[in-house]
């Protein structure tokens, strides 16, 4: 007869009252993880003890039970539970269910009851906010239950929205959880396979391909068009943003790019209503005009509307504001970051008065057009005033030159009176005297005429060969006939500025930083042309030669006095130091523009306004320090003994880079 497997005998549970319960120190776990003991509190309290303390009753010398009960394991749960007397929400007395063990080493239930533990799979997770969502629960009460933030859970309950197909895969490992991540950037399931298996046969299977695939053919958020439209406009016309909840997505995508264009050329075409109604003869409509759209067209030059009285007097009190905070900040050792707000906003406004609307001659309007775009950041672009070659009015000659024209005899018509005598074939006639002439200045013939004005066209080539300042104003003034006058022909010199048009492209090359700083460059020579032809080269030849290569004297002072490496030395940029760098930015080259700004610090007054201390070679500027060894030069300064108690002077390091690098001001436009 087969004896039967004994049965197994459970440790017996019963409910403790908590002043009964003492921690033991043969619990295994030593090193706190998880989550907090004050978020666990929170937890029971809630919804109570979910799981029982496991305790072994202490004994006392003869082996007999003192009442008192140690816990080996659950030792978290504990804390969680004395918390919570302490904060007088749970009595000192409270039943605690407890399983109380008396066999075995207690070390070796706490490590049992820890190691034994299998965590829960993330997918479980995943599905188990997803039920509490369907049940009705908000994002923000599930949040609050499991202490966790709100954008927690919404990962969580994107990842459970992935196609169960590949949930599936998922959970048996056939997929990293980075993948997974990935694939919530769209919610279409069919496109989800789709990548996946288009993944299969591919040898790389990163998670920036899987959004790269699954973004085929959508828009960025960062696009100009959908910064024009607006995400509201967007949606509220049924278009879908996928967002990635995982990594930056500067915005996301927008799914729909033909809703999206639509959006934005009907956006455009208000714009252009408006427009026209101003009085232009056309008005064109695009989002992107191709680089070089205008060449060829003349732009009307218009005119700045002055401020009005009310606008003067806010101009002026915030320039007047913005001086005394700027002496405040000099005389303080540390810039209040309100101050230092309040002064970004007073430069960005200040700006505004600076871009003043045009105003244009009506009759101009009738014949030039308009331009209406979309610019690099998304805001509307109106190019006004080009007049196109078809529009321009006739050109009605002078009448005195109608009449001289009209005077002078055609090539090959006899002159009125006089006989033409053809010759007579057989012996050749007498020749007949020639008549006399009136006595006066005869014209000179033809072939020493054309020898004297050889001698004359090479005597002014070596001429102006040997005089390059002439040479060079000559060159310009031609190029700036062509460039910036309708009929600019007044010039011996046969120079012409052509600008090669590109026959493929990128979009966004004229919203490019170089496109910009070339327009930006055409239109200060614009703003600096006269308006007649005759007074072209009077003001050309009055310009200096920094002048005539684009430089303004006003940029160097910039960068030099108050507004630049003056704040240096009055201890607006640096206070109670010893070293400072500067950075200029260059519009030019900089073999053009640094050699000027070292020549400029010898001036006399310049160094006393500067408080230069001269190099021990004699130079205003030094060699750079070990410090900034590669600035371009340095210069030393006296310091006022308040800005520099310890430091007399300060040794400032100058770097210069070209336009197109990151820049940095001391209050940064926000």
């Amino acid at each position: 007869m087969s004896k039967s497997a004994p049965k197994v005998a459970l440790s017996a549970s019963r409910d403790i009252p908590f002043n009964r319960l003492v921690l033991s120190q043969a619990n295994v776990r030593r090193i706190k993880a998880g989550i907090a003991v004050e978020e666990l509190a929170e937890d029971i309290a809630r919804r109570t003890l979910l799981q029982s303390l496991t305790v072994r009753p202490v004994l006392d010398e003869e082996g007999r039970e003192t009442g008192i009960f140690e816990v080996p394991s659950g030792g978290r749960r504990y804390r969680a539970l004395e918390l919570l007397v302490k904060q007088k929400r749970l009595a000192r007395t409270a039943p605690i269910p407890c399983i109380i063990r008396t066999e075995g080493i207690a070390e070796e239930d706490s490590l049992a009851e820890n190691v034994q533990r299998a965590p829960l799979h993330p997918l479980d997770q995943f599905r188990a906010f997803q039920a509490l969502r369907e049940r009705g629960r908000s994002e923000e009460e599930i949040a609050a239950a499991f202490f966790v933030s709100v954008g927690v859970v919404r990962q969580r309950l994107r990842l459970a929205a992935v196609s169960p197909r590949l949930l599936d895969l998922y959970a048996e490992d056939g997929m990293t959880i980075e993948q997974l991540m990935a694939f919530t950037v769209s919610p279409d399931h069919e496109r989800q396979e789709q990548v996946w298996e288009a993944l299969q046969r591919s040898y790389t299977k990163e998670p920036y391909q899987i959004r790269r695939l699954l973004t085929e053919g959508a828009v960025r958020a960062s696009d100009k068009r959908a910064r024009f439209v607006g995400a509201e406009a967007y949606e509220a016309a049924g278009g879908l943003i996928l967002r990635d909840l995982f990594q930056p997505d500067d915005g996301g995508w927008w799914q729909d790019a033909g809703l999206l264009d639509r959006l934005a050329r009907e956006r455009l075409e208000r714009e252009a209503e408006a427009i026209r109604a101003e009085g232009w003869r056309w008005v064109e409509t695009a989002p992107d005009f191709p680089y070089g759209h205008s060449y060829g067209l003349r732009r009307l030059s218009g005119e700045a509307q002055p401020l009005t009285e009310e606008e003067t007097a806010r101009r002026d009190a915030l320039q007047a504001e913005f001086d005394r905070l700027e002496q405040e900040c000099a005389e303080a050792d540390e810039v209040p970051e309100e101050t230092d707000r309040r002064l970004a906003e007073i430069e960005e406004a200040l700006a505004a008065f600076e871009d003043r609307p045009v105003a244009y001659d009506p009759d101009e309007m009738a014949r030039a057009g308009v331009f209406v775009s979309i610019d690099g950041s998304g805001v509307l672009r109106a190019e006004r005033g080009y007049v196109r070659p078809e529009d321009e009015p006739p050109i009605t000659a002078d009448p005195e030159q109608e009449q001289v024209e009209t005077d002078q005899p055609q090539a090959g018509a006899e002159p009125e009176g006089e006989t033409r005598f053809e010759p007579i074939a057989g012996p050749a006639a007498p020749p007949t005297a020639p008549p006399e002439e009136d006595e006066g200045i005869r014209p000179l013939p033809d072939r020493l005429l054309t020898e004297l004005t050889a001698h004359r066209t090479l005597a002014l080539r070596d001429a102006l060969a040997a005089d390059p300042q002439t040479a060079f104003l000559a060159a310009l003034h031609a190029l700036c006939l062509r460039l910036f006058y309708r009929y600019g022909l007044d010039s011996c010199l046969e120079i012409e500025p052509k600008s090669a048009l590109f026959s493929a492209q990128a979009p966004g090359l004229a919203d490019t930083a170089s496109a910009r700083a070339i327009e930006a460059r055409h239109a200060r020579w614009l703003a600096q042309m006269p308006t007649e032809l005759g007074e072209l080269w009077p003001v050309l030849a009055g310009f200096d030669a920094d002048k005539r290569l684009g430089r303004q004297k006003s940029h160097r002072d910039h960068y030099l006095r108050d507004r630049g490496l003056g704040r240096f030395v009055t201890g607006i940029y640096s206070r109670r130091q010893a070293v400072a760098a500067m950075v200029g930015i260059l519009l030019d080259p900089e073999a053009e523009v640094v050699p000027g700004i070292r020549d400029a610090l010898s001036d006399a007054a310049l160094a006393t306004l500067l408080r230069l201390r001269p190099a021990a070679s004699g130079l205003p500027y030094a060699r750079p320090s070990v410090l900034f060894s590669g600035a371009d030069f340095d210069t030393d300064h006296e310091r006022d003994a308040r800005l520099a108690p310890v430091h007399s002077y300060i040794r400032v390091s100058h770097f210069f880079f070209a336009f197109g690098y990151p820049t940095s001001s001391r209050w940064p436009k926000r």
